[in-house]
Order: C-alpha cells, then sequence, then structure tokens
C-alpha cells in the first residue's frame, strides 16, 4: 500500500478481529481488518476496509450510525456544547468567519442543532449519505461553494481515499479560510487491536503529529490552534502576529490555556492516551 499523505510505502501493522455484539454482526461478512502503517509519517490505515466496495463501505457506515441514534452507547460522541464555545470565541474575535461556513458529512446535525440553539449560529451540513432531518439545513452536492469555515467532526478517521480528504479542503476559501478538524491525533499508534479508537468498526485512518503537518502544508495551511475542551484544530491559512496575539488574548480573559496558537499543526497529544 502507498500513503495516503506523503506517498511512502506502507507495511502491516496488525490485525483486529470484532468478537464482541454489536459489531459482530455489523462485520460479520467483512471478518479480519488488516491495518497498514506508513514508514515515513506513521498514518495507519485499515487495508481492508479499502478494499471494500461502495455498497459494502456504505452499509457499514449506515448501520454503524443509525445504531448510534437509536441506542445508548458508551462510544464517545463529539464535545458539541465544547465546540460550540469554541466556535462562537474565536468568531466573536474575528479569527474564523462564521456567516459562511459548512458541516461537512455532519450527518443528522447535532453540531448544528447545538450551534442554533445555544449560540445562535446557523451551521448548514453536506452529506453525503443523510439528508432526511427536518431540524436542519442540508445543502446539495450541486449547490457547494467555498466557505471561509469548513467543520468536519469526526470525519477524518472515517475516510478510505485521498481524494475524499481533499475533496473537504476544496471547499475551503483560499483566502483566510479556515477548517475545524475533531479527530484523534498523536505522535505515534499503538500497535494494540484493543486500542479504544478501534472500537468502532468504521474508524479506519488514523493520523499522527507528522501525518498532520504534511497534510497541512499540502494544503496551504500555515498555523493552526487547539482547543483541548473541544478537542479541535482550527487549521488557518495564514499565520500572523495578530491572531497569535487574539490567542493570547482570550487566554488572559479566561485566565486559562483555553487556546494554543502555533505555526505549523499544534502537536499537542504525544501518547496515546487521548
Amino acid at each position: 500500500m502507498i500513503c495516503l499523505i506523503c506517498k511512502s510505502e506502507m507495511s502491516y501493522f496488525f490485525a483486529k478481529n470484532y468478537d464482541e455484539q454489536p459489531f459482530k454482526e455489523m462485520m460479520k461478512d467483512i471478518g479480519e481488518v488488516i491495518y497498514c502503517k506508513c514508514q515515513n509519517c506513521g498514518f495507519t490505515m485499515s487495508k481492508t476496509h479499502s478494499e471494500l466496495d461502495e455498497v459494502a463501505w456504505e452499509g457499514l457506515n449506515y448501520k454503524f450510525h443509525h445504531y448510534l441514534e437509536n441506542t445508548e452507547t458508551e462510544i464517545n460522541q463529539p464535545p458539541y456544547l465544547e465546540q460550540g464555545l469554541l466556535l462562537k470565541v474565536l468568531s466573536k474575535h474575528k479569527i474564523i468567519d462564521t456567516g459562511s461556513v459548512l458541516d461537512y458529512a455532519g450527518g443528522y446535525g447535532s453540531l448544528s442543532k447545538v450551534l442554533k440553539t445555544y449560540f445562535e449560529i446557523n451551521l448548514p451540513i453536506y452529506d453525503p449519505y443523510i439528508q432526511d432531518n427536518s431540524d436542519v439545513e442540508y445543502v446539495e452536492k450541486n449547490n457547494l461553494k467555498t466557505y471561509k469555515t469548513v467543520i468536519n467532526s469526526a470525519l477524518f478517521e472515517h475516510l478510505l481515499t485521498r481524494e475524499s480528504f481533499d475533496a473537504i479542503n476544496s471547499l475551503v476559501a483560499e483566502s483566510e479560510g479556515a477548517m475545524m478538524i475533531h479527530t484523534l491525533v498523536c505522535e505515534n499508534l499503538p500497535k494494540d487491536p484493543n486500542w479504544f479508537y478501534l472500537e468502532p468498526p468504521v474508524h479506519t485512518t488514523f493520523h499522527t503529529n507528522k501525518s498532520m503537518q504534511l497534510l497541512m502544508k499540502q494544503w496551504g495551511y500555515d498555523a493552526s490552534i487547539y482547543c483541548f475542551s473541544a478537542k479541535s484544530w482550527i487549521l488557518l491559512k495564514d499565520a500572523s502576529l495578530e491572531t497569535k496575539n487574539k490567542v493570547e488574548l482570550i487566554n488572559k480573559e479566561l485566565q486559562t490555556e483555553y487556546l494554543i496558537y502555533k505555526e505549523g499543526f499544534v502537536d499537542y497529544w504525544k501518547g496515546f492516551d487521548n
């Protein structure tokens, strides 16, 4: 396999079987999952999922997300309220623009509803598989444009092709655009089939600090902001002293290190206890 991020060779990392319900039933026609790791940037992905045909992959996603929406589960969901607060704070200080914003693959609109209810921010959604929730605004594929802020929450771990990653970035405005990402990124990924982040059978790609730094550079982002409470990164097209000063002002106002600003990727997580 060739790495989606840096085009280096990937090699066998480990294998996993889903032996417990309900995921055992979901994965019964797929079987053992083989994971491969890039020898250069550490990016890791499921070879097995990447070889599924479109019908099988869409079917697995539908079963999993329908399960999440209709049952109680211990699987961690994104911190939607904290993400909403982060977006409000950043827009208040004009670090990002929430007047031109899209939630890419926003599903049933959990974040959109939180933003509307608690922060008076309208967040339209584009989702290739789900458009049946009347409580949120969906954008059809042929109506997509570029946006000052593009959000993807719990998405980067679900993608299988470089084209899928690039499709998200293509919607970010070239000038002063920003991308918000909620996913797991750490220095090195554990060689452990029982790692908690592998529990959802639709988690297929896993990012390291190095692979994210490379991806940022390839896409033309100069700086990033990390918010621990929202477990989210904001990628910024332009690194500037003004933005850095605004982050310092926010932290001073809140009397805590609410935001971390860095030229390049904020490599906050060094281990795999996140």
